[in-house]
Order: C-alpha cells, then structure tokens, then sequence
C-alpha cells in the first residue's frame, strides 16, 4: 500500500463530484424534481458508484471506476416537457437496456459499430448549449463570472482535471464575501426519496434512447479504451451489466444512469497510482469510500447549490463540459468522408427540435445516419 493510492482516488473521486455535480441539479431542475427528489438522486447515485466500484474493483483485480454519465445528465438537463415519473420511467428502461447489453456480446459490438462521427456529433450538439449559456453569463454578473473564466483557463494550462473544482470553490467563497448568498444552509443528512416510474412512449424514445446511446458510446465504451491503455483486459459485459444493475436499483430513487469513469479512471489507472499494475485495483475501494461520504451529506450539498448564484451555477456546467465539447468536434469533424452527416447531427440536436413528444437527441442521431446512409448508397 501506498500513499498514492488512497490521494489518487480521493482526487478522482473529488474531481468527478465537484466538477459535474451542477449538471446533475441542472438535470433535475429540468424534470421538475423537488429538493428532496435531487437530495435523493445524488444521494441514491453516489451509493450506486460506491457499491458497483467497491464490488467490481474487488472481483476483477483491476481499478474499475464508475461515475455518473456526465452527457446524460447534460442530454436531461436540456430536455424539456418530462416530469420526474417519466424521467425515473426512462433511468429504469435504460438500465434495463445496460444489462441487456452486458449479457449479450453482440449489443456491444452493434453500438460500437456506430460511426464515432455521428456520435460525436450528437454529443456536441447536446453539450454545446451549455457552453452557449455560459457565455451568457457574463453580462448577468460580469464582476463575479469574469474573474472566474480568466483562472479557468488559466488553471487548466497545468492542471485542466482541477480547473472546473477551482472555479466552483472559487466562486461560491466569492458569492459568500460579496454578499451574494444569503446564508448558508444548515448541514443535514440524507434521505431517499421513493419516486414512482411513469412509462410513456415519448420518454422512452426521446429520453431512455439516447440516454443509452450517450452512456454506452460516450462513456462505457471509452471507459473500457482506458482500462484498455492501461494494459488491462476487462470483460465488457461484466463490467456493463453490473453497472446496469446498480443503475436500476437506483433508479426508483430519481438516480440517473451510473456507468464506466473515463476521466477519474485515468486518475486511477496510471503508473503514478503504482508501478504494479496488480496494486491499482485497490483504488477502487478508496474512490468508493469517498462516494460513501457524499452520498451521506448529499442533502446539505444540494441544500448548498440552491442558495448559489445561478449564474455561478450555469457557468461551472457549461465550464465542465467545454473539454467535452472540444472532443466531440475534433471527432465528429475528424473524417472528410461523414462530416456532412456528423454536421447534420450536430445541428439538429443543437436546435432542441421536439417532434411527436420526442427531443432532439434522438432525430438528430437519425438524421446522422440517414445522411451516412445515403452517402453509403451513392457511393455503391
């Protein structure tokens, strides 16, 4: 054992909570969620990370980390017309698809043989409104928003994984002095918050749909490159199925779709952890003691970002996601050949078009392959 262990975990652990914790209020503000509902989510999803982490760590011998989907949370946040029953429908289908990918192979290859361009693309045009609104912050509150992008930017030169943690505990310290807050709220513990499925066409399709796909494109898959890199060789339907279990015990709770860490994985992966790749696995219990921590002040923590400036909140989700958003675009554009098609994506997704009760995501991934599918044709 050594020191490096439990500070790499804490790290990942911290970096992961802190830095996307907006978007998750983000997500539950846009299903109508109460403060008890969104105390419960994260509540309810920290406890699924710490568990699936903790058991999956232990029985594979290799440091699998979990986190909760930073773009579905984004894809929820920019959603509109569900309530928190039909949201929680939706947690519960895509769970369900999760481990039905875990225990069939061939779902796997099917959603990794969607063209990473599309993809990309769909993930831009959900993240990009974000980013969007967080310029729009700066004539709101320019004395507290400005400072914050400049050390943003600035942070990220040497440590771009600590930038968005900087600027949310940076801002709320200043939204403190400068009298923004107007007090801050009593430390409470958490409670879970039963909330009842709904189950409508229009949620399934335009919710659990692309939910699925963004988790297991954009997370899942790219969560198992980095075990990969690391010289692991995880099994992806173990690793995916027990994140889908955890994800659909949680979901009665109002928790969102946990899955594979991308970014904390890397944290905890590396041979800075330890230079014996056998000794990393023990990450995995660390990182899920941290989330153990959370989930028991997740109350007081969400009873914190309420009485924040919702500017200051705006502008640290679409902070988080600018990394994201770089990416999606430098994949998405990458290839000549399905530029058009991964545009088309992009476009229709970025212009929350609601057809038949159905959100952008969906026609937007459509529309991709529809172009992809015509250029294939032509070509032939």
């Amino acid at each position: 054992m050594r020191m490096s262990i439990p500070v790499s975990a804490f790290v990942a652990a911290i970096v992961g909570f802190g830095g996307t914790l907006a978007l998750i209020i983000a997500a539950a503000d846009a299903v109508d969620a109460t403060q008890a509902q969104t105390a419960s989510w994260v509540t309810a999803i920290c406890l699924a990370m710490a568990f699936e982490t903790a058991w999956l760590s232990w029985q594979t011998r290799m440091p699998v980390i979990s986190a909760w989907s930073t773009p579905g949370a984004a894809l929820i946040a920019a959603s509109s017309g569900f309530s928190v029953g039909e949201a929680v429908g939706a947690f519960v289908v895509t769970a369900v698809l999760l481990i039905v990918t875990g225990l069939f192979k061939p779902l796997t290859q099917l959603i990794s043989r969607i063209p990473a361009s599309v993809a990309s693309g769909m993930l831009a045009g959900i993240v990009v409104t974000f980013a969007l609104n967080a310029v729009k912050t700066i004539p709101v509150d320019p004395w507290l928003v400005l400072p914050l992008i400049a050390a943003f930017f600035l942070i990220r030169l040497w440590d771009p994984a600590l930038s968005v943690l900087a600027v949310l505990i940076g801002g709320g310290l200043a939204a403190f002095l400068t009298g923004r807050v107007g007090g801050l709220p009593a430390p409470e513990l958490s409670t879970l918050t039963l909330v009842w499925p709904e189950f409508t066409t229009a949620a399934t399709i335009g919710l659990a749909l692309p939910l699925y796909l963004v988790t297991m494109a954009s997370q899942n898959l790219s969560g198992l490159a980095v075990l990969r890199a690391a010289g692991y060789q995880p099994s992806p339907g173990l690793l995916i199925g027990v994140t889908g279990l955890f994800s659909l015990l949680s979901a009665p709770f109002a928790a969102s779709t946990t899955n594979l860490a991308a970014i904390s994985a890397a944290i905890c992966t590396g041979p800075d952890v330890h230079p014996d790749p056998a000794e990393r696995w023990k990450t995995g219990p660390f990182y899920a003691l941290a989330y153990l921590v959370f989930a028991i002040f997740g109350a007081s923590l969400v009873a914190l970002f309420a009485v924040l400036p919702q500017s200051l909140i705006v502008l640290v989700a679409g902070l988080a996601l600018m990394g994201a958003l770089a990416n999606a675009l430098a994949i998405a554009l990458k290839d000549e050949r399905e530029r058009m098609a991964a545009t088309t994506t992009f476009a229709v997704t970025a212009s929350g078009l609601t057809l038949v009760g159905v959100g952008s995501a969906f026609w937007g991934l459509l529309a991709g392959l529809t172009v992809l599918a015509l250029d294939f044709i032509k070509k032939r």
